[in-house]
């Protein structure tokens, strides 16, 4: 590796680029981290935005938004991967989901684009519950989602951000794909409970219908490719096809992966689910 040369991270505020760009300034190592907001900015609609910070770059973690499964990702992404072999890039590492067909036409793009290539295909994160779109129902103590007691091997992003520096700085990782996962299966209801328990505080879990939750999120002013990105997670990825343990953590890392409940004592004690900080929000 040239540690004068920057390595590009794409989605600089995400759950793991976020990680990823840390856990490499922490080496030492020179980033370039880019999102909708940088300058210069990065925007996967707007191809304009690409070369520019693609220069002078020969590594690069991507995390496609809003993800590898809506139907125009593949073609996407292919686009990018013909920019970055322009500008010279050497290797990419792209983020992925498990069991959705979407992700797995783009793995194969890059695959066999003849770059030096990793993988890392997630399943659901931990942070969701506690950085994303269920943050409020768990403080508003109760959750509702359209799923049942369908098992999930949910995934810790700071397990996710390791692997991929692992994959950007040691070149004997080059072209695997890792699939990770955490060292359990769990039902959200599982999670809710696990959560409740942790902060002393009554959180109830439902399940509903899938039209009536999409409706409610349509009047929320959610976007069509995101009403279409959650009807996927929720109808397909969510069928049990995901209802078994991976071993990537272990095999890039050597070591095993984060706990969901070791996750839940460390986000309630920084304040996760604290009314405070949704107010701050």
């Amino acid at each position: 590796m040239t540690a004068t040369k920057p390595i590009l991270i794409i989605g600089k505020n995400g759950k793991t680029g976020s990680r990823v760009d840390a856990l490499l300034k922490q080496q030492g190592l020179k980033t370039r981290p880019v999102s909708r907001s940088s300058h210069p900015s990065f925007d996967w609609n707007q191809p304009a935005t690409w070369p520019v910070v693609l220069q002078d770059v020969k590594l690069a973690y991507v995390s496609y938004q809003p993800d590898l499964a809506v139907p125009n990702a593949e073609s996407t992404l292919r686009s990018f991967i013909d920019a970055a072999q322009d500008q010279g890039v050497e290797h990419l590492v792209l983020l992925s989901g498990r069991g959705e067909d979407g992700a797995i036409r783009a793995e194969k793009a890059l695959i066999e684009s003849g770059l030096r290539w990793n993988v890392v295909r997630a399943s659901w994160f931990f942070q969701n519950f506690s950085e994303s779109f269920l943050v409020e129902p768990l403080i508003d103590g109760e959750v509702s989602l359209p799923v049942g007691d369908v098992l999930e091997p949910f995934v810790d992003c700071n397990d996710i951000a390791e692997v991929a520096v692992a994959a950007l700085t040691n070149p004997a990782l080059a072209n695997r794909l890792f699939e990770v996962t955490g060292p359990e299966l769990l039902a959200f209801a599982d999670c809710v409970a696990l959560i409740s328990d942790t902060t002393g505080r009554s959180i109830e879990f439902n399940q509903v219908p899938i039209e009536p939750y999409m409706d409610f999120l349509k009047d929320l002013g959610t976007s069509e490719e995101e009403l279409w990105l959650l009807r996927e997670l929720f109808t397909r990825v969510l069928d049990g096809r995901n209802s078994h343990i991976a071993h990537g953590v272990e095999e890039a890392l050597g070591k095993p992966p984060r706990r969901f409940i070791d996750y839940v004592k460390a986000a309630h004690k920084n304040g996760a689910w604290d009314t405070a900080q949704l107010n701050q929000a």
